[in-house]
């Protein structure tokens, strides 16, 4: 059974940054999409970011600008540089990875918490 590791969430000022890691804990065969979700207490998951095997990225348009998704295809793993933190983007941040077939990895979460 696979396991998406993630790290890097905690508590930051506004205006701060953070950068979130996922790793699997053994490769995955045939990654397609790579991306992070989060969820806001008393409101649904949300897509953050998202990218490709080829590395074509989509991003929420409340975090563009201000966020970065990248990944390593080597390493299975996948990265979310934040920036100009806001309160708002409190959540606990999931990483999520797609297989060609369609297939869901999900990471255990990791809160994130932003205080004015």
């Amino acid at each position: 059974q696979v396991q998406l590791v993630e790290s890097g969430g905690g508590l930051v000022q506004a205006g701060g940054s953070l950068r979130l890691s996922c790793a699997a804990s053994r490769s995955i065969f045939a990654i397609n999409v790579m991306g992070w979700y989060r969820q806001a207490p008393g409101k649904q998951r949300e897509l953050v970011a998202a990218i490709t095997s080829g590395h074509s990225t989509t991003y929420a348009d409340s975090v563009t600008g201000r966020f970065t998704i990248s990944r390593d295809n080597a390493k299975d793993t996948v990265y979310l540089q934040m920036n100009s933190l806001k309160p708002e983007d409190t959540a606990v941040y999931y990483c999520n990875i797609r297989d060609v077939f369609s297939r869901d990895y999900w990471g255990q979460g990791t809160q994130v918490t932003v205080s004015s």
